[in-house]
């Protein structure tokens, strides 16, 4: 059984992503996810309402050297999944349905952060748009992403 104070195998990953300490037993027997980190993706602020993070450009890509279009994307799904997990709370998670994305300008270097606010808090239906940024402030991107909320299946 895991609480919020024994520390789970990924302690070591979620201190390096910036994870706030009090989301640690949740998230302290799965970790970020392998694309999470091999993305470089660092969080600033996590909480149903906003959760803000990072991701370098660099490494993230496509074949004329600007951030993939890709990328944008899994910035989004992870700051809106984790968001909506967050609010779904003990005993049921978020699963993503539908997720879409409008880039703006692109980007060859540096950190782009991402900010998810959340449009609609509901107790099955979860909508958060995420603006991607650059250094400068610039749009970068815009993306909404919706999760539903379930149960956890029963323990067998």
């Amino acid at each position: 059984m895991m609480d919020n104070f024994t520390p789970g195998p990924f302690e070591e990953e979620l201190t390096a992503a910036g994870v706030p300490r009090h989301l640690h037993g949740w998230l302290g027997r799965y970790g970020i996810g392998a694309l999470v980190v091999k993305m470089g993706i660092h969080f600033l602020e996590m909480s149903p309402e906003r959760t803000v993070a990072t991701m370098p450009v660099e490494g993230n890509t496509q074949v004329a050297g600007i951030l993939h279009g890709g990328a944008h994307v899994v910035l989004a799904e992870t700051l809106g999944s984790f968001s909506a997990s967050i609010h779904a709370g003990p005993g049921r998670h978020a699963v993503g349905i539908e997720v879409s994305a409008a880039h703006h300008r692109s980007i060859s270097s540096g950190l782009v952060t991402g900010t998810c606010t959340a449009i609609h808090l509901g107790r099955t239906l979860v909508t958060h748009e995420v603006v991607m940024t650059d250094a400068e402030g610039r749009r970068l991107s815009t993306a909404r992403i919706t999760n539903m909320v379930r149960d956890n299946a029963p323990a067998t």
